[in-house]
């Protein structure tokens, strides 16, 4: 059944399972959910299994697709903010997949605790969405992928079982690595309802030292030089000039920024100052440094538009660090010949580059796929993941068939055919 062919019949079945305030219809076609607790996540994918329709995961919509405007029904998240667990001694805490990653921050903060992740808007993003998306910040390079700290997880497959997998303290190593599977599934395979993960204890105090370069080439040596010494920076980013341009469409300079956060006593931070030596030409801290993560973690989610602004396209290499530059200079290259504008901000030290194509207005759209379709033809061997697709992986997978072999295992009847909006 199409989302637009979606009856009164199944409006009003809906609204028995959740309640009339938690169902609507959508303007387009269809109906958006909301449901209160796991039982009732599964009642509806049970009812979408018997009536065949489809069901698209949402958390935040801070990502969305052209999978949404096929999708019968829009199973919001946003009611499963319960605590599960809080132990802050030990460092776990479990809580409802609609809760927000801000929402995480501030609770955990209030006990000198820090969660690893740092998605795009934080104040939507959910820990649904995070997971489903694999999303990541430039607290990756310190802190790990989210797959790293998430310790446990409860979801409902898309042929209506509860399950979960892992647990709720750190040293849990028995069964089958479910949440492995389910991060970075869009949504797929089964709707998360709620994770534990571990946490960090906060700094002390950060501060951030900035270098800049001339050249790609000098600042990923700079990077290899920082990686080859004895200091863990939390962040370690690399900025293009083009990304510079496009958050602050004034900036005139061409540099190539090199961003080192450090955490740490005074001690530790004239230590980062010592080994980073000449090439630091200025340092951020306090709320201006606050503001200079958020901007990169954000980007290019808040970039702001111009009066000239045409379309753009993002998409996320995944590489060895041994491959970072010829990558990047390679981007450089296509967008020259194409007329195009790139801007690239990386978590450089692991290999996680989020490139941003846009267009001036009146250019085809189509040649916003030209630097992605070069890059996959010259690198075959990278990992590419397409902002607001439907199909977020443009690359076939090697172990396809394994892949549809899970698929069907946990959801036959293909009722999770959208993709997770977080």
């Amino acid at each position: 059944m199409s989302a637009t062919g979606t009856s009164l019949d199944v409006t009003r079945e809906l609204r028995a399972i959740c309640g009339d305030k938690n169902v609507r219809e959508r303007p387009s076609g269809g109906v958006y959910v909301s449901p209160a607790t796991p039982g009732e996540v599964a009642a509806v994918l049970r009812f979408a299994n018997v009536q065949r329709l489809s069901v698209g995961p949402a958390g935040g919509s801070t990502e969305r697709s052209a999978a949404e405007l096929r999708t019968d029904i829009i199973l919001h998240t946003n009611q499963l903010t319960q605590i599960e667990h809080y132990d802050h001694a030990d460092l776990t805490v479990g809580l409802g997949a609609g809760t927000t990653i801000a929402q995480l921050d501030a609770m955990v903060g209030a006990d000198n605790l820090i969660f690893g992740g740092d998605p795009p808007l934080p104040e939507r993003c959910t820990v649904g969405g995070l997971l489903a998306t694999a999303a990541h910040g430039p607290r990756r390079h310190g802190y790990g992928a989210v797959r790293d700290y998430c310790i446990g997880i409860r979801f409902v497959t898309g042929d209506a079982r509860r399950a979960k997998g892992g647990g709720r303290v750190v040293k849990n190593v028995a069964g089958y690595d479910l949440m492995k599977l389910l991060i970075g599934s869009y949504g797929t395979l089964a709707v998360i309802t709620s994770a534990s993960f571990k946490l960090f204890p906060a700094p002390r105090q950060t501060r951030t030292f900035l270098a800049e370069f001339s050249s790609a080439k000098e600042a990923i040596a700079f990077r290899d030089r920082v990686l080859r010494s004895p200091l863990s920076p939390m962040c370690l980013e690399l900025v293009s000039p083009g990304a510079r341009k496009m958050m602050r469409p004034e900036m005139a300079e061409d540099a190539w920024v090199m961003c080192v956060r450090a955490a740490g006593s005074d001690a530790v931070l004239a230590r980062y100052r010592n080994e980073l030596g000449m090439a630091i030409t200025r340092e951020a801290e306090g709320d201006g440094e606050q503001k200079m993560w958020t901007a990169l973690a954000d980007f290019p989610h808040a970039m702001p538009s111009t009066p000239d602004s045409g379309g753009v396209m993002t998409f996320q290499v995944t590489a060895p660090p041994t491959e970072t530059l010829a990558i990047m200079e390679f981007l450089e290259g296509v967008a020259t010949g194409s007329g195009l504008e790139i801007g690239m901000v990386g978590r450089v030290g692991v290999g996680h580059v989020q490139v941003t194509v846009t267009e001036k207005t009146g250019r085809d759209g189509e040649s916003m796929n030209a630097p992605m379709r070069e890059l996959h033809r010259v690198h075959s061997g990278i990992g590419l993941k397409l902002g607001g697709a439907a199909n977020p992986w443009p690359i076939a997978p090697a172990n396809l068939t394994q892949m549809c072999a899970v698929k069907q295992a946990l959801d036959p009847n293909n009722v999770l055919h959208g993709r997770e909006v977080f």
